[in-house]
């Protein structure tokens, strides 16, 4: 074991992190409607699938495997994975709310009760435990019926839809849930939007004009989220939530600098600043005029914006990108949704994606000394092929040492004087892999028996990390 460099705070929030359209299974039980994750096919094309042009968003059983629609079975297990949860330690658990179990076509008039009740339970199990959820209120599952007849966020009707939402939603949990987080990763819809803003690019579609409309309605819902949290649950803390990749320049060359950049305001930058500063950065102005986008904002859209700022941020970190302004094919390299160049100074994990836990204290300083708001950790972990030895254990040091090395660069922004809420450890139980489909990318403190092929018992196995994060919670991250 190792000492870090500054002690961690007494209240900080230790725990674990899922998504529900990765982890709860279910699809069809308690009146859920379909979402975008429940059409995603199986397999390491599934992202290109569902962006080709004329895909239809309807399930084809004969041509694809849809490993969301059971997963890992959470809707039927919680009770056990929870108590698994309890026996790490763990202060909150970050989960997310399945927008079709509460509204199964996202317009409808009334909330499903079913759905409803599904969440009370899990949040009475946790409490039992005393461990705090951290909610989500949506992560990559936007109702199908939602993208298919309204094109996802690019409507601004949706936004009425989102209200209704929130609204039933903290009604019911007020008392029951203290930190929320309104969109997950918000900022990938940059490169990806199917997910996260609910339309994929048509052939002939204004690329750039799409989605920075889809994202100025979703601004206006983040911030009625947020003024809403504060009329119901004045005592809660509600966040966005961003996926954060430090940009290196590929050298000293100033036009790769520059380049680098310019990424870095555009993607790490731009919807924070929005979330949290409350108005549209002056730099984005520029590259509005360059690519011919011109919002529609309504009379009192940037007054809400103004007001509707956040509490805290929470992101995810997994990796650095580097960049050069002119590449060639050989060089790029691609993780997480993200594109670059290879950085000669790193090692990379068993999907490409680069390891960089200095990056993660630089990220901690670059958005502190940028905002001054508590920062929170909500994602970080290794996916990696784990394998079960002959005496039944599974010894993942690898990814001890991946988080290892990540909490003492927490430890050390701690020091440099960053605020720092908690840390909830990316797919704490083995889960879909959002990206791919697969099973086989395991992220998890506690084994799951499923495969890629469907089989599996679904029994939870703990993992050697297991025991590892249970020792690092209990002395607070004293020891490592």
């Amino acid at each position: 074991m190792q000492r870090v460099a500054r002690q961690f705070p007494e209240n900080f929030l230790w725990g674990g992190a899922t998504a529900a359209n990765q982890m709860e299974g279910g699809f069809h039980e308690g009146n859920k409607g379909l979402n975008i994750a429940d059409v995603l096919p199986g397999g390491k094309e599934r992202l290109s699938i569902l962006q080709s042009p004329g895909f239809n968003f309807e399930i084809d059983k004969e041509k694809y495997s849809y490993p969301n629609h059971e997963a890992i079975d959470f809707y039927n297990r919680y009770k056990e994975d929870i108590a698994l949860f309890a026996e790490m330690g763990f202060k909150v658990y970050r989960m997310s709310i399945a927008w079709t179990r509460i509204f199964p076509n996202g317009d409808d008039l009334e909330p499903n009760e079913e759905g409803l009740a599904f969440y009370d339970r899990v949040f009475d199990e946790l409490q039992k435990y005393q461990i705090e959820p951290v909610v989500t209120i949506s992560h990559y599952e936007m109702p199908v019926n939602l993208v298919k007849n309204y094109g996802g966020w690019k409507d601004r009707k949706v936004v009425t839809f989102f209200e209704r939402y929130v609204q039933a939603i903290y009604n019911r949990y007020k008392g029951k849930v203290k930190y929320w987080l309104t969109f997950n990763e918000i900022n990938s819809g940059l490169h990806f939007p199917i997910m996260g803003l609910g339309f994929a690019i048509q052939k002939d579609e204004d690329r750039y004009q799409s989605t920075f409309q889809a994202y100025h309605h979703q601004f206006l819902a983040s911030s009625i989220a947020v003024k809403l949290c504060r009329e119901i649950m004045p005592e809660a803390q509600i966040g966005c939530m961003i996926l954060f990749a430090p940009v290196y320049s590929y050298d000293s060359s100033p036009e790769n600098n520059m380049y680098a950049l310019q990424r870095d305001q555009l993607f790490n930058f731009f919807c924070t600043d929005v979330q949290v500063r409350g108005k549209y950065p002056s730099y984005i102005n520029r590259y509005f005029k360059e690519h011919n986008i011109k919002l529609d904002i309504h009379e009192g859209d940037l007054e809400l914006i103004k007001e509707g700022t956040v509490d805290f941020i929470g992101f995810s970190y997994y990796m650095s990108v580097t960049e050069k302004k002119v590449k060639t094919a050989d060089e790029a390299v691609t993780g997480n949704l993200l594109s670059g160049v290879k950085n000669p100074f790193l090692k990379a994990s068993d999907w490409g994606w680069e390891i960089d836990p200095t990056g993660l204290r630089i990220a901690l300083n670059q958005l502190y000394d940028r905002y001054q708001v508590p920062l929170f950790v909500v994602e970080n972990g290794l996916g990696a092929y784990d394998k079960i030895e002959e005496n039944g254990t599974i010894q993942d040091d690898y990814r001890i040492d991946y988080m290892r090395d990540h909490i003492k660069a927490m430890s050390e922004a701690l020091e440099d004087g960053v605020e720092l809420m908690g840390y909830t450890s990316w797919g704490c139980i083995d889960m879909v892999s959002m990206s791919t489909g697969e099973f086989s990318k395991r992220y998890g403190f506690i084994y799951v028996d499923k495969h890629d092929d469907g089989s599996g018992t679904l029994e939870r196995k703990k993992k050697k990390s297991f025991f590892w994060y249970k020792d690092v919670i209990k002395t607070n991250g004293t020891l490592l």
